[in-house]
């Protein structure tokens, strides 16, 4: 039982978490002054901004380079597993999101013709732009950087 302790305890984890929740309260107040209502399924939908899989990742980078130091190898791992999860938001993601748009539109041509079919639309907001990526990292070093102290 002392190890789920020290994980709740543990200073990083709870700081790269705070990230991710930060940036998705981010998203609610921005679908709020967007559209002058809450939508709270933005809480648990992909894509939009700030990237709160970006700000999560680069607060666990910097958190781990704080605690372990820059040379460290757990910063070294942490580092790129930002690198691959940023890279992944922001290039195969939005790609597959761009891909879904497409083919809705076709499924829409299609079902036009034949409205007797049924249809599913695909999810289209699945990754962020790279400038939601960078918003997203540059939170999370910042919160960081607040957070634990050097």
């Amino acid at each position: 039982m002392q190890d789920f302790g020290d994980i709740i305890y543990n200073r990083v984890l709870l700081v790269s978490l705070s990230a991710t929740l930060i940036a998705q309260l981010l998203k609610l107040v921005a679908e709020l002054i967007k559209n002058r209502k809450f939508d709270f399924r933005v809480l648990v939908t992909t894509g939009g901004m700030p990237s709160s899989h970006s700000a999560l990742v680069a607060a666990l980078a910097t958190g781990v380079g704080q605690t372990a130091g820059w040379s460290s190898i757990e910063f070294a791992i942490a580092l790129i597993f930002a690198f691959i999860v940023m890279y992944d938001a922001a290039g195969v993601r939005q790609a597959a999101g761009k891909q879904a748009r497409v083919l809705n539109q076709i499924v829409d041509e299609l079902f036009q013709e034949n409205p007797e079919l049924s249809q599913d639309r695909l999810k289209e907001l699945l990754g962020h732009t790279p400038i939601q990526v960078l918003v997203g990292s540059a939170l999370g070093i910042g919160i960081s950087w607040l957070a634990i102290p050097a």
